[in-house]
């Protein structure tokens, strides 16, 4: 029988249209703006000035503490200005503005295709290389990767649990890379084994993706320690906490790190990335982002340079269809409306959704009925109702007895919800606040 998370979960319908859409690079435009803070942790410190010339691959921000991660130009020209822009969440953050000229990269950069298994690096000199290419989640948290592969003193990673499931509706991104780049992807992940020192990885990919089970289980019969497992299908099954019950049966306690059951849990997309910056001195400036939607005229996977507006992805894919109704950064459960199409990829930025008028439209929100379907389907075994709750009253005391900071904000309470209440927006505020209180408790 296929593993899956053992507490909750959903099966929304998964309406992958862009499934076996080769991956397209596209072309850089005019100009990008490439945030300075696209990553959790302190936002990255500006290195250029207006008027510097710079190549594709070229330091521009570095890291702003520990939790931080190296900002590069991902294209060729001269830096126009560095001013606020409106981030996917609608706020003003510090962006860096490149007038585009040419195409060049810098030179230490391996622009080959040839495929380069060794590697006599140290953890140590593997884990740096990683830093400095400014390499970080690429499933959408983007973690800083140096610092999840830095284990704090006392802890010891025993697995590395690459999390291919893609579970997200919509998202083909991972799929297709899994596809084109299995062999890269393998042997990022030995690299990653090496940085944490060990001789176990196993890839979770859920079943609808037979392929690249397939392709992988079939590559990886050349790898030492790479287990490829098929999962079945389960949303949210790409958190952290719901793939390690997946794969190890392993509970994560509250508050506590995946580390504490010996994992480390990184990416597919990132293993890529690590391929790329480990093997071929490629810092990471340019990722593989969906486009997709029912209206969409040609759904597509785009291989975009950081600091593209995603309005041009959009033209790639057709554009803008009469009836859209939002345009959604990310899929359609964790995914937030964007405020603009000018708003750029970064390194999160793993699709664009493009939702019609009548798919997003809020339908009316009526009183609870204590039918409890929301605990049932929460992955963390919370009462979203309650919290829901507290938060309408400010009842934070209450809020944090009932880890309401626990929440991993997956969306399967609203979905789920017959009264259609807002449970998600609620309790994500109130998460918020409880995880104020709690920092200001600390400090």
């Amino acid at each position: 029988m296929l593993r899956t998370f053992r507490i909750g979960g959903i099966h929304p319908p998964e309406n992958k249209l862009s499934a076996g859409k080769k991956i397209t690079a596209l072309a850089a435009p005019k100009q990008v703006m490439i945030p300075l803070s696209q990553h959790i942790g302190a936002p990255a410190q500006a290195i250029v000035k207006k008027g510097d010339v710079v190549k594709a691959g070229t330091l521009i921000a570095k890291a702003g503490g520990f939790v931080s991660a190296n900002i590069h130009a991902s294209v060729s020209g001269t830096v126009n200005k560095i001013d606020n822009i409106l981030d996917a969440s609608g706020y003003k953050r510090p962006a860096i503005f490149i007038d585009v000229a040419g195409d060049e990269w810098e030179e230490s950069i391996d622009r080959s295709e040839t495929l380069i298994k060794a590697c006599t690096l140290t953890s140590k000199e593997i884990v740096d290389k990683i830093a400095a290419a400014g390499i970080v989640g690429l499933g959408g948290a983007t973690f800083p990767t140096q610092v999840k592969l830095s284990p704090p003193p006392g802890s010891k990673a025993e697995v590395v649990i690459i999390n291919a499931v893609e579970c997200e509706p919509y998202l083909t991104s991972d799929h297709e890379l899994m596809l084109e780049k299995g062999e890269e992807i393998l042997v990022g992940v030995t690299l990653l084994m090496k940085a944490v020192n060990v001789t176990k990885a196993v890839i979770g990919i859920e079943n609808n993706k037979p392929d690249a089970i397939k392709h992988l289980q079939t590559l990886a019969a050349g790898y030492a320690g790479i287990e490829i497992m098929p999962l079945k299908v389960q949303y949210p099954q790409g958190g952290e906490k719901q793939l390690i019950d997946a794969v190890i049966r392993q509970q994560v306690k509250s508050g506590a790190l995946p580390i504490s059951a010996g994992a480390v849990v990184q990416n597919v997309g990132t293993a890529f990335a690590v391929y790329e910056a480990v093997q071929k001195n490629k810092p990471l400036f340019e990722r593989v982002v969906t486009v997709t939607g029912k209206a969409v005229a040609s759904p597509s996977n785009f291989k975009v340079r950081v600091g593209t507006p995603i309005q041009q992805l959009i033209d790639a894919a057709g554009g803008l269809p009469e009836n859209t109704g939002k345009i959604i950064g990310g899929g359609p459960m964790m995914g937030k409306a964007l405020v603009s199409a000018e708003v750029p990829v970064t390194k999160g930025s793993s699709g664009v959704l493009l939702l019609t008028r009548e798919e997003s439209v809020r339908k009316p929100s009526h009183d609870c009925i204590r039918c409890a379907k929301c605990v049932h389907v929460c992955p963390m075994g919370l009462n979203p109702a309650y919290l829901m709750k507290y938060t309408a009253y400010q009842e934070w005391d209450a809020a944090e007895a009932n880890w309401i900071q626990d929440c991993i904000e997956c969306g399967s309470c609203s979905y789920t919800c017959p009264a259609n209440r807002p449970l998600l927006d609620q309790i994500r505020l109130g998460k918020g606040k409880v995880m104020g209180i709690i920092r200001a408790r600390k400090s």
